[in-house]
């Protein structure tokens, strides 16, 4: 049992050490994330395969309005055999209000995950990820949503 975790161990540091090396293209980016909180994206590179992801969400209707920023650090590891895409996990959270008509308006509150894909087409500053988003709601009631799946068109810089 001891050498099975020992040789556990061993593979994983090698794959964390071997997935940080030349795991981004691009330094910055900016555009848009269409999905259930459609906005405004930024990813930031904090070095080689850490990134900060940040999501600005407005709606307005004449029943309902809702802002929420979201906030994520993420993980990025390059996928073998395909330049250019990485695969990315991380964690993070959000906070908001809404407001429903004909019903006080409230504060919104979640912690949230994310599991994605990002590609940097080569020769052009356009990236492009896929990404699913499942987030626990903890305040104005507490909720577990898991349909959260966007995809962000970014200019890179």
């Amino acid at each position: 049992m001891k050498k099975l975790l020992l040789l556990c161990l061993t593979a994983g540091l090698l794959l964390i050490t071997q997935s940080s090396a030349n795991a981004q293209s691009y330094e910055n980016a900016i555009g848009v994330r269409i999905g259930s909180y459609n906005g405004v994206n930024f990813k930031t590179f904090l070095n080689t395969n850490k990134a900060l992801d940040l999501n600005l969400s407005v709606r307005s209707n004449d029943d309902f309005k809702r802002f929420i920023l979201t906030g994520l650090y993420e993980v990025h590891n390059p996928i073998n055999g395909a330049p250019g895409l990485l695969w990315y996990y991380g964690g993070g959270g959000s906070i908001g209000s809404y407001k429903v008509k004909n019903f006080e308006s409230d504060v919104f509150l979640s912690a949230d995950g994310v599991l994605g894909l990002d590609y940097k087409i080569d020769g052009i500053p356009l990236n492009l990820a896929l990404d699913w988003r499942p987030r626990l709601e903890l305040t104005p009631n507490t909720n577990f949503g898991t349909g959260d799946v966007g995809l962000a068109i970014r200019l890179t810089f």
